[in-house]
């Protein structure tokens, strides 16, 4: 096994951890929910998640850094793992099964092995560098390869935009309306479930602002390895700009064209 193969294996295994808590605390009537300084909601789930993933870590990799979304940096390595222990709170709070947990492992800043689990949907999808993008579907008994769609054109595109919110903040909603006019379909499906839409091939582009590197690094690797590409909004590589325009490939420079100032 390579050092990419057994990274992926755990990965994995974090993932089978974290989906044992968070499916058990989703729906639960005792549900514990606070309001961070940014306002964004946490759930005991969230903290209990991602302190696990740390506490597995640090037992398997204790020389590799961490970057979590409830409890920060530890660490400082060129191998580092990133972690949303739910992407998606606000969904998990509700009742509404779009959440996921995202692991990632970051390699001199570039993610290589990405992990995103979503048991409330019964679906995983994962990657890592030159090994495919995969989906295991409950009841399957196989993965399934991905491969991102061959739509060519904006006007015949399927785009997710993820939240009117996000842009009117950012002060594109102008470009949002725009952009809506001229794509065949254009829809909100929500956070994480949007870019494995679109590395499943149903969905042909995705664009978004206001984001953490957590929020995008276990994406990278799961878009990249089923053919498709993911930057910024301006076109940067990576997860680190706050901001992200994952496409199928085909629409990638049209939409850095329309998108970027």
């Amino acid at each position: 096994m390579t050092r990419s193969d057994d990274d992926l294996a755990l990965a994995l295994r974090l993932a089978d951890a974290a989906d044992a808590i968070s499916s058990d605390r989703f729906g639960a009537r005792d549900l514990q929910i606070a309001t961070k300084p940014d306002t964004t909601f946490v759930t005991d789930a969230d903290r209990a998640v991602e302190q696990r993933i740390r506490d597995l870590l640090a037992a398997e990799r204790p020389d590799d850094a961490i970057f979590g979304e409830e409890f920060g940096q530890a660490g400082d390595a060129a191998r580092q793992w990133i972690i949303d222990p739910i992407d998606g709170t606000a969904h998990f709070l509700r009742g509404v099964p779009i959440w996921a947990t995202l692991i990632a492992l970051a390699v001199d800043g570039v993610p290589v092995v990405g992990v995103v689990s979503a048991p409330a949907l019964g679906a995983r999808w994962w990657a890592a560098k030159g090994q495919g993008a995969w989906k295991l579907a409950a009841g399957a008994a196989t993965p399934e390869r991905l491969q991102v769609s061959g739509v060519a054109t904006l006007a015949e595109s399927a785009i997710s935009y993820n939240s009117i919110q996000g842009w009117d903040g950012a002060g594109r909603i102008d470009d949002l309306v725009a952009l809506q006019r001229d794509v065949w379909r254009a829809r909100s499906y929500g956070d994480a479930w949007s870019y494995m839409l679109l590395a499943e091939g149903t969905v042909d582009a995705v664009a978004e602002f206001d984001l953490q590197p957590y929020d995008m690094a276990a994406l990278v690797p799961v878009i990249e390895e089923a053919g498709g590409t993911f930057t910024s909004i301006d076109g940067a590589p990576g997860p680190w700009h706050g901001t992200a325009l994952a496409t199928n490939g085909h629409l990638h420079a049209p939409l850095l064209e329309r998108l970027t100032r």
